[in-house]
């Protein structure tokens, strides 16, 4: 099979395209052939060695994946091959793990593409229990789009952040992969949102997706324009996915009593916070990265059902994966890119 494959950590160029094997079958598993292979920022840091060199070079980056099944290995029920299925993009290599609460803390708790080849590739090999059937009727590029931004959205806003109808909700970025479903959960709880911009076509993507209030950072303070759009008070729930120095103020845009929910640092990888002004205000920072297999069912239900849209701005040949990641890390990129492997 064709992949694109990291022989060393290093600028886009290090992706290259190679024919590698095709995954072997094993009992309790299925081969999904890859139709559309999405990319998150996360495999930027991954392939310039940001976050850990601890990869086993040579290697197959990507998490997300829409796809179907190929073949089916034995004890493994309720899968065809032929059926359109998407892969979980984390989860446990200990099946003790398995049931854990928390699924994305677990020890053996992996995301795709870190420790096993990802889905930069035309097949992939993946455990049955960690495959979900695909009830969109949606193209298998959009599809791609989904599995990180919609667990991860899904955990952070309805299970973490607990939005429900009639709160105010702060979604920092809101052009950013993750940051568009946010916006579009919050708004089917029944929220109302406001989000952040740096782009004029940034503003506009923001509000087609709903956001009630978009916020211009260029040339307005998003703090005092969320105060003033909540009569004084102050967002309910702020999901900040930039971390940094932008966490302080996504705490100051945040009521008394509120949540902050961080689940990214794009913005810096450390954060001062004003203690004293944080307890006094009886303030909550929670922390969440992704979901589990009823998030992604919950979240592909609504798909399913029209309440969320799928962002997908462009689709790259599996052989341009250099120019899909330059796209991403310019950040001139309107919700989410996939790569086609077999294009």
């Amino acid at each position: 099979m064709k992949a694109s494959v990291l022989r060393a950590f290093g600028p886009s160029s290090v992706l290259q395209l190679e024919e590698v094997p095709t995954p072997e079958l094993r009992p309790g598993h299925v081969v999904i052939k890859v139709l559309a292979a999405g990319i998150n920022r996360l495999e930027v840091f991954l392939r310039q060695g940001v976050i850990t060199r601890d990869v086993a070079l040579p290697h197959v980056l990507g998490s997300d994946a829409s796809g179907e099944i190929a073949a089916v290995g034995a004890g493994v029920t309720g899968f065809e091959p032929g059926e359109r299925v998407v892969p979980m993009p984390g989860f446990p290599l200990d099946d003790q793990d398995a049931d854990s609460p928390l699924l994305s803390a677990a020890p053996s708790y992996v995301i795709g593409g870190i420790l096993r080849w990802g889905t930069y590739a035309q097949y992939i090999e993946v455990p049955a229990r960690w495959v979900v059937k695909d009830p969109t009727r949606l193209t298998p590029a959009q599809v791609a789009t989904l599995p990180m931004v919609l667990v991860t959205g899904v955990r952070a806003v309805r299970t973490v952040g607990q939005v429900k109808a009639g709160d105010h909700v702060l979604v920092q970025a809101g052009a950013a992969g993750t940051s568009t479903f946010s916006i579009q959960l919050a708004k089917a709880l029944g929220a109302k949102v406001a989000t952040t911009v740096d782009a004029d076509g940034k503003a506009a993507l923001a509000r087609r997706l709903g956001a009630d209030l978009v916020i211009d950072v260029r040339s307005r303070d998003f703090v005092k324009d969320v105060i003033d759009w909540t009569g004084g008070r102050g967002a309910d729930v702020a999901i900040d996915n930039l971390g940094g120095a932008i966490l302080q103020r996504s705490i100051d845009a945040t009521r008394v009593g509120g949540t902050i929910v961080t689940m990214g640092f794009v913005a810096g990888n450390e954060a001062a916070i004003r203690v004293r002004e944080f307890f006094f205000a009886h303030k909550t920072l929670r922390g969440t990265l992704m979901g589990d297999v009823e998030d992604m069912k919950w979240g592909l239900g609504l798909v399913a059902e029209g309440r969320i849209q799928p962002v997908l701005d462009r689709h790259f040949a599996l052989h341009s994966a250099a120019e899909a990641h330059d796209a991403v890390a310019s950040n001139a990129v309107y919700g989410n890119v996939v790569l086609l492997p077999w294009a």
